[in-house]
């Protein structure tokens, strides 16, 4: 049984979504965060990386850097800059990519259905990552940044996401990258508890994207309910903002590999190794992509080569079936002697959404060879969720990114 329940939302004021709304934190490096803020000084950033209000003596992670957070959330507050709806209820959040548009619902999720696995996860988290979230939802005392969760699909959600999306959305903007963004209040009783029985009906939900961020509000949760002398099911820190998308409309870019040293081979060796257990398909001076599960292209001395991996090589396991891990077990660790690609510095990861070109970028300023992979399906993650494995780290890059700053979580 999954638990959700509707929350009294601060959300941006009326006319000013488009301004508040900002990408994630962790899209940003300390530099592009400050430009992004002297940019737009009401950007929701200006709060999620709060040392943007100070020189680069203070440190990232200093502690004057999350007050100054809580100080910046509380202003925005106390201007008007954000308004808190009049009562608990659901949102849709709708994003619309290149004519592709999936419709999560807003809503709080348990803390205890992910301590207990309910809510499952496809990956590890570092402490360290976590760290830095923990401090700002703790000191804040509010979830700004939503967690991306995905079910299987239902049909009684569908018919309310269809019903309410037929009338007037209560913010629809553009944002700069092209990404239409709705926001539609649930607010019937009788739509609220449906929402919150469809959800009761199910065994499982599922993280897509926000794995640090979700460790993180669970652990400022646990927290606060071992301090609280009165802890009780209802209080707000059981519970952290979540933004849930049926399954079938999400989809998984790929999430591509650059690696900066030939590991003392020439490209030729590289590519006799390659062909140990793989097919080459197609050699080219022009970008190749990969057309289905099993293929990798790859990009070597300026030429483009596709592969297609040996079905006998392929294992039925499924997260050593995933391509990233093939490519990990066949590839990166015999040919380039890459073991642990979350410590190794000489690869790097580039999100699908930069297309080819970057891994060519690359490849000519800092790599010598860079893998296109073919993106995961959602049905492998949920696979490897289910079966309560791991995938290897960057699996999966998710686009559309959620906005921070749409909705925040009080706790």
């Amino acid at each position: 049984m999954v638990t959700v329940k509707p929350f009294q939302a601060y959300r941006p004021q009326k006319g000013m979504e488009s301004t508040i709304a900002a990408l994630p934190y962790d899209v940003y490096n300390r530099a592009e965060a400050l430009a992004e803020v002297k940019k737009n000084p009401k950007s929701f950033l200006a709060i999620d990386r709060a040392e943007t209000s100070f020189d680069d003596s203070v440190d990232t992670y200093d502690p004057k850097v999350y007050e100054q957070a809580s100080r910046l959330l509380k202003d925005a507050f106390a201007d008007g800059s954000f308004v808190q709806d009049e009562k608990p209820m659901y949102y849709i959040y709708a994003l619309t990519m290149q004519g592709r548009c999936q419709h999560g619902i807003v809503a709080c999720a348990s803390i205890d259905d992910y301590v207990n696995g309910v809510i499952k996860k496809h990956e590890n988290t570092r402490a360290d990552k976590e760290i830095d979230r923990i401090r700002h939802v703790d000191t804040c005392s509010a979830q700004t940044g939503p967690i991306f969760l995905t079910y299987r699909s239902n049909a009684a959600l569908k018919a309310v996401i269809e019903k309410v999306t037929a009338l007037d959305a209560e913010a629809d903007f553009t944002s700069e990258d092209g990404i239409r963004h709705q926001v539609w209040k649930i607010a019937e009783e009788a739509d609220i508890s449906c929402i919150t029985q469809a959800f009761k009906s199910m065994d499982a939900l599922y993280i897509a994207d926000g794995h640090h961020r979700c460790a993180s509000a669970v652990k400022v949760g646990l927290k606060r309910r071992q301090e609280d002398p009165d802890p009780t099911p209802d209080k707000e820190y059981n519970y952290f903002l979540s933004v849930i998308f049926p399954e079938e409309e999400l989809k998984i870019l790929d999430y591509n590999r650059v690696v900066r040293d030939l590991n003392g081979h020439t490209p030729e060796e590289i590519l006799e190794a390659i062909e140990k257990n793989c097919y080459i398909k197609y050699c080219s001076d022009f970008k190749i992509a990969p057309r289905q599960k099993g293929q990798f292209s790859c990009i070597v001395d300026h030429k483009w080569y596709l592969y297609q991996i040996m079905e006998d090589r392929i294992p039925d396991d499924p997260v050593k079936s995933l391509d990233v891990s093939l490519l990990q077990d066949l590839v990166l660790e015999p040919v380039f002697g890459i073991t642990d690609p979350r410590t190794d510095p000489r690869i790097d990861f580039v999100g699908g959404i930069r297309g080819l070109k970057e891994l060519e970028k690359r490849c000519r300023e800092d790599g010598k060879v860079a893998f296109a992979m073919y993106p995961t399906s959602i049905q492998e993650l949920l696979n490897v969720a289910d079966a309560g494995m791991l995938m290897p780290p960057k699996s999966t890059w998710f686009e559309p990114k959620l906005r921070s700053g749409l909705f925040i979580h009080v706790i």
